[in-house]
């Protein structure tokens, strides 16, 4: 398709390159289920119809946004929610099983922020072609990012020049290539031994620290570079035909507080909550307790989000609550050190550290399947004097086969790996710009083009042999 787009862009005109996009992503969205297209192209004609109504009858928009706000909602309550919540008065029965339609809490809150801004007179460009790409536009669909429309709707507008020249088309199968090596050769490599521990905390098994901990540490790895694979290969998909996303995934295990690491994970979905929950319900315009409240209130609904259980509620709300004492330790102590202990290698490895476990025993939550597994894990890393049994030697899922404290050891050095490298943006010189091809400071090369050809092969290779599963947020 990209060299179909290519032709008709340079031969024929934008508009018809822009066509073939859409029918390639409507395309793409009909190979997972083909009759829930149908909800997809539904909810793009009502939320497009509903934004021209907002920004032509200024008289009546606050009700026909609070009608899109509420239909949108509501849709995705239905096909996400609704056993959830049925089902803690013991009536999931009168739903029955709902299969959730793909990306639909992705294309529903990108919406939701289209409705708002066109309140707010916002949008720039107002064409259904623009907007339906905007929506389906394949790489973002799936998982993401969750894309304001002035980070894209104006590349999708037939005035917008778009480049494709050979340093383009090299950037882009050189992430690509990097992403689907994260996601196929380190996530799914991961993800046998995560997923046996965490068997064995559903089974209410006895884990001693060294399993509890190579059990969480390969999750909370797992989790990262299916992301940020996932972040990376659809960045690289866009800028196949010149089209630049924004970035979503910033190197989060870098972060040295719960704050920042917000900043860095999940971009887009943190923009969208701070935009339209946490500022709209007040932000930090009515005191610091209302702010924590909101705070609180913002991050149980991010949990949410991510699935219908309780788990999920559970998960927001510990990050809800240490994001509230981080910004409690920035006011009331961390403005009585000095800027030079502040700026030490100390202060920061250490702040690191607590943020990096922290965030490692929420991924526990995260993956947990219930409070029995929630317990026996977090328990199970102070077990130190506890020894792995015969049946647990015998049929334990190791990394690369390897034994529970050799497993450790690599969970432990790809910790400082991703720690201590670049990613992929910044190999790339890759940042949301008018154009990648002039502005970029990277250039390829020989190096970079047999390194592209090794991790291809070997992803290709793992593919062939083992397959390779769904992307973890797939599900979200």
């Amino acid at each position: 398709m990209a060299i179909a787009y290519y032709f008709l862009i340079r031969k024929v005109n934008k508009v018809a390159g822009i066509n073939l996009l859409i029918i390639g992503s409507l395309f793409f969205y009909t190979w997972w289920k083909v009759e829930y297209l149908a909800l997809l192209m539904s909810s793009i004609v009502l939320n497009y119809v509903a934004g021209q109504a907002i920004m032509k009858y200024k008289g009546i928009s606050k009700p026909i946004l609070v009608f899109g706000i509420v239909l949108n909602l509501a849709t995705l309550g239905y096909y996400k929610y609704s056993g959830f919540f049925l089902g803690m008065f013991d009536y999931e029965h009168l739903v029955g099983s709902i299969v959730l339609p793909l990306a639909i809490s992705f294309f529903t809150f990108q919406q939701i922020a289209y409705l708002v801004d066109a309140k707010q007179n916002k949008i720039e460009d107002n064409s259904f072609r623009s907007y339906v790409l905007f929506v389906a536009f394949f790489p973002q669909l799936v998982s993401g990012p969750i894309v304001h429309h002035k980070d894209v709707l104006q590349q999708f507008s037939k005035d917008y020049r778009i480049l494709l020249d050979s340093k383009t088309i090299a950037a882009a199968i050189t992430i690509i290539a990097i992403g689907l090596f994260k996601k196929v050769v380190i996530a799914d490599s991961l993800a046998p031994h995560a997923n046996w521990v965490f068997e064995l905390g559903n089974q209410g098994a006895v884990i001693p620290a060294v399993l509890a901990w190579s059990g969480s540490l390969c999750y909370t790895l797992q989790i990262y570079f299916d992301f940020s694979g996932y972040s990376d290969i659809a960045i690289g998909s866009a800028l196949l035909f010149g089209i630049q996303l924004p970035i979503n995934f910033n190197s989060p295990y870098k972060s040295a507080s719960i704050i920042d690491f917000w900043r860095r994970w999940h971009i887009t979905l943190s923009t969208f909550l701070k935009d339209y929950l946490y500022i709209p319900m007040g932000g930090n315009r009515h005191g610091e307790f209302n702010r924590h409240l909101f705070l609180m209130i913002t991050m149980l609904l991010g949990g949410l989000w991510h699935g219908a259980g309780w788990i999920y509620v559970i998960w927001g709300g510990m990050h809800g609550f240490a994001l509230v004492i981080n910004h409690l330790y920035r006011k009331k102590i961390a403005i009585h050190f000095t800027d030079q202990f502040r700026g030490g290698q100390t202060y920061h490895l250490t702040n690191w550290l607590i943020t990096f476990i922290f965030v490692n025993l929420t991924f526990i939550v995260f993956r947990s399947e219930s409070l029995l597994s929630i317990t026996t894990l977090t328990t199970g890393l102070f077990e130190f004097t506890t020894g792995m049994t015969d049946a647990m030697v015998d049929k334990g899922v190791f990394i690369l086969g390897t034994s529970p404290l050799v497993s450790l050891v690599l969970i432990g050095l790809l910790c400082l790996v991703v720690k201590a490298l670049p990613n992929t943006q910044q190999i790339l010189d890759y940042k949301p710009r008018e154009n990648f091809s002039e502005q970029a400071k990277w250039q390829p090369g020989i190096v970079f083009a047999v390194t592209t050809g090794i991790i291809l092969i070997i992803s290709l290779y793992k593919i062939i042999g083992n397959g390779y599963s769904e992307f973890i947020y797939r599900f979200f």
